[in-house]
């Protein structure tokens, strides 16, 4: 197929490889230069606006850093809801439900089908194609593009309703999020009490208070150290924002969400919005007075 791609950061740039290794035609636009000439120098064609992507492919994938960001790149003046080809739009970005809708319908009016389809994997995920795709919004657009999706990973289809993807995608991230934290926690109180940190780990893995926190964050990059898990702080923070926005308009309490998106918040500020996310763990230090580093 010829396939429309906006967006190529850390995990758009490896999930639009993934379709030029599967064997489809790619037209791509990102304000990064460098970006875009990883993919054009694989074969390529650049686009300098979301309208002339959805000019040139009937599917068009987004994977961009905001709701807004989103929001104007389907519906703007230049967005892709303008193109002459565009008949399916799928965005992988985390924008919740409420963005989803409102994309939906403004695309619905142009005759263009919207799916709403965040990831979760991480970077990692991206570029072995291990993601987990949820996928919310018209049943017969997903049935038609189903194949090309499963290039990026397993696929889950959570329903008609737009936004579906979304609200499950805000679930996980709040269970993640909420994992790191708690498991930062905990991890601080060994270190105080003079336990090693790897057999900590290793205890916890095999017991009941094991996550994906310890099961993978930890061991990959809190451990070492090097805190590159590949998900950037500021965007956890968007993330578990969206989510308690929408659980507040639901009605559904949010207790421990809360207390963790203030931790959330104190790790954005000391650390910077450009840290990983993994960075949690350095705020539970800090906070104990633990010089882990």
């Amino acid at each position: 197929m010829h396939i429309g791609f906006i967006g190529l950061g850390r995990m758009g740039g490896h999930m639009s490889s993934r379709l030029i290794d599967a064997g489809h035609t790619l037209t791509v636009m990102d304000l990064n230069d460098a970006a875009v000439k990883a993919l054009t120098d694989r074969g390529a064609s650049r686009a300098a606006t979301a309208r002339e992507v959805a000019d040139a492919a009937e599917l068009v994938f987004a994977s961009l850093p905001s709701p807004q960001v989103v929001r104007d790149t389907a519906l703007g003046p230049d967005g892709v809801a303008h193109g002459g080809r565009i008949r399916t739009f799928v965005d992988l970005s985390t924008t919740g439900p409420q963005v989803a809708g409102q994309v939906a319908q403004g695309l619905s009016a142009r005759g263009v089908a919207s799916l709403d389809a965040p990831v979760s994997g991480g970077v990692k995920g991206a570029r072995d194609g291990t993601l987990a795709v949820m996928v919310g919004g018209p049943k017969a657009a997903f049935e038609q593009i189903q194949d090309v999706l499963q290039v990026f990973g397993k696929i889950f289809y959570m329903g008609e309703t737009p936004g579906s993807g979304q609200t499950m995608k805000l679930v996980n991230n709040l269970l993640s999020v909420c994992a790191i934290a708690i498991t930062a926690e905990g991890m601080a109180m060994g270190a105080r009490a003079g336990l090693d940190p790897k057999l900590m780990i290793d205890v916890l893995n095999v017991s009941t208070g094991r996550s994906s926190a310890t099961q993978d964050k930890w061991p990959r990059s809190v451990l070492p150290r090097s805190f590159d898990y590949g998900f950037a702080t500021a965007l956890a923070f968007k993330d578990l924002r969206l989510c308690l926005e929408e659980a507040e308009a639901m009605g559904v309490p949010m207790v421990v969400g809360s207390s963790v998106r203030q931790f959330m918040s104190i790790t954005n500020q000391l650390y910077g919005p450009e840290s990983d996310f993994t960075c949690m763990a350095r705020t539970a230090e800090a906070l104990a007075a633990i010089d882990a580093d």
